[in-house]
């Protein structure tokens, strides 16, 4: 009899035991989407991302937002992702060069710059001009999508720019300027958009005449290739197209 009671025990504590792994299941079978993008596309990709979540039950977006230069370096160097929206072209194509992505490369927002500075404009900016002079300006690297078109727009102007500093990502310009560290900064629409009361937004006068395109791309070593490819289709959808423009973006 005790035996028997012992064998009882035995079977009720290994049914015990499997129940409980059996209820971690639903945990593991969580799937990710790892998206590298833009600085610039911070907001509105948050937002595109809880809505593939609401859409896609057992699914999870995680964004890595940095300059487009530096998403491509770390992808070179191994980063795994799913997904990568360049603020240029140039970025994408050296991402293509290097294998990178598959598939084709959508265009799916266009962005222009302007100038930001403290409400109000107390240092009385009006433009890439004369009004700069002495001033401190912060604006984006070179290498960086929205640095390499400061330095397009400022040939194009004919104007010599002297920055205090030059940022890896447009999103340290804007928060140079939000926190009082500089004068003005030249950064996209959006993001002078995005920052609301924090900024004064001063137009400069041609800037339409440089545009960055923003192109996106599953990745060749996506680990989630459908969803990754289900993400894309949302933010070229009308839905993507919808919140673009909402965010300041032009789409095509």
């Amino acid at each position: 009899m005790k035996k028997l009671v012992g064998v009882i025990i035995a079977l009720a504590l290994g049914l015990a035991a499997s129940g409980c792994g059996s209820s971690g299941s639903p945990a593991s079978s969580e799937k990710t989407v790892q998206v590298f993008a833009a600085a610039s596309l911070n907001k509105v990709f948050t937002e595109l991302g809880g809505k593939f979540e609401a859409s896609h039950p057992g699914v999870k977006v995680k964004f890595n937002f940095d300059g487009s230069s530096g998403l491509v370096d770390q992808l070179k160097g191994g980063a795994k992702a799913d997904v990568f929206a360049s603020a240029d072209e140039k970025n994408m194509a050296n991402a293509v060069d290097a294998k990178l992505t598959t598939g084709s490369q959508t265009v799916f927002a266009r962005n222009v710059l302007t100038l930001v500075t403290a409400p109000g404009n107390p240092k009385k900016i009006t433009g890439l001009d004369s009004s700069l002079d002495g001033k401190k300006l912060v604006v984006c690297a070179p290498e960086v999508p929205c640095g390499n078109a400061t330095n397009q727009l400022a040939e194009k102007l004919g104007v010599t720019l002297k920055p205090v500093s030059q940022e890896s990502k447009v999103t340290d310009v804007l928060g140079k300027v939000t926190s009082g560290e500089a004068d003005a900064g030249i950064v996209y629409v959006t993001d002078a958009k995005g920052a609301g009361g924090k900024v004064e937004t001063v137009a400069i006068k041609g800037s339409d005449q440089v545009v960055n395109n923003y192109p996106i791309s599953v990745l060749a070593s996506a680990p989630q290739p459908d969803l990754a490819g289900e993400f894309v289709t949302l933010v070229t959808s009308q839905a993507g197209k919808d919140a673009l423009s909402a965010a300041g973006f032009v789409t095509p």
